[in-house]
């Protein structure tokens, strides 16, 4: 795609998107291309929409891959090219609302015990401890913990938000004995193959991989389920939603109350304002 895919880069990064949403786009981008051999630019809603049924009815995609295919062509032609016609009468697709893979408090234990490397092991348990994306985990830098106040700073979340988060006291002790192992060069706390890049994301699946196939667990655990845990198991504890929703840097309450489903322990420990009556918590029934 050439010029054509620096120009949707630009027009991403000028739209704020996160890291993995930009390379997601582009990915799906150059399949297009790929699949007629021609420039998107030479191409309009015909080669779409038979590329996107081909998707569904050949290739067999699920309904997250599809919805995003089309997302991704969506933005190179309304945004890119400026042809917004080419895509306007093309349907969001439906996406069933599955439950997340949530791990229990001992599986989130045994995964970490199991990771070797401090450094892996740290990332991955501040995903878990803050509740973060395995992007905001990997891109932490030094600055980023203020051990005073307890707080982490979030830099560029989804939507190129910051915001902190609660400063979990056995990650603070992780992260000072890692500080004191490792010495990483700035700015980057957790630095990649290069020092002035953080680590991929990859490279923590990869591990994790790993350490789930060593602990025998037979769930499907990628970084995002411990950010899933995190939000779940709060909510165990009687977190409130609101405050969820602001560790997890949701825009929407709507997006928590499907990323964390009510569990059974905490459906369990709410009462019906029928028992409360006559109690000194009832008063405030009036």
């Amino acid at each position: 795609m050439g010029y054509l895919s620096e120009k949707m880069l630009a027009d991403m990064q000028l739209k704020g998107f996160a890291p993995s949403t930009k390379k997601e786009y582009l990915l799906r981008a150059h399949h297009f291309a790929a699949h007629y051999m021609r420039s998107p630019a030479e191409m309009g809603n015909l080669e779409i929409r038979h590329f996107l049924l081909d998707l569904l009815h050949e290739k067999k995609v699920s309904p997250a891959t599809h919805h995003m295919y089309v997302a991704s062509l969506k933005f190179l032609y309304k945004t890119t090219l400026e042809r917004p016609e080419e895509v306007d009468c093309i349907p969001w697709p439906k996406t069933p609302r599955t439950l997340p893979v949530i791990l229990s408090g001992e599986e989130v234990e045994q995964l970490l015990q199991a990771v070797q490397s401090i450094k892996h092991r740290t990332i991955l348990m501040a995903a878990y401890g803050e509740g973060l994306r395995i992007t905001e985990a990997c891109s932490l830098q030094i600055p980023d913990i203020d051990s005073k106040r307890m707080l982490l700073h979030v830099r560029g979340g989804k939507g190129a938000k910051d915001r902190s988060v609660t400063l979990s006291k056995r990650l603070l002790i992780l992260l000072r004995y890692y500080y004191r192992k490792t010495r990483p060069p700035k700015p980057y706390l957790f630095p990649g193959r290069y020092p002035d890049k953080p680590i991929s994301d990859d490279a923590v699946r990869m591990v994790l991989h790993k350490a789930v196939a060593s602990c025998g667990l037979t769930k499907r655990v990628t970084p995002h389920t411990m950010r899933h845990s995190f939000a779940t198991h709060m909510l165990e504890l009687g977190e409130d939603i609101r405050t969820i929703q602001r560790m997890l840097g949701h825009a929407s309450i709507r997006t928590t109350e499907r990323y964390t489903y009510v569990s059974d322990k905490h459906l369990g420990r709410k009462k019906s304002p029928l028992d409360l009556l006559g109690t000194k918590k009832g008063k405030v029934l009036g």
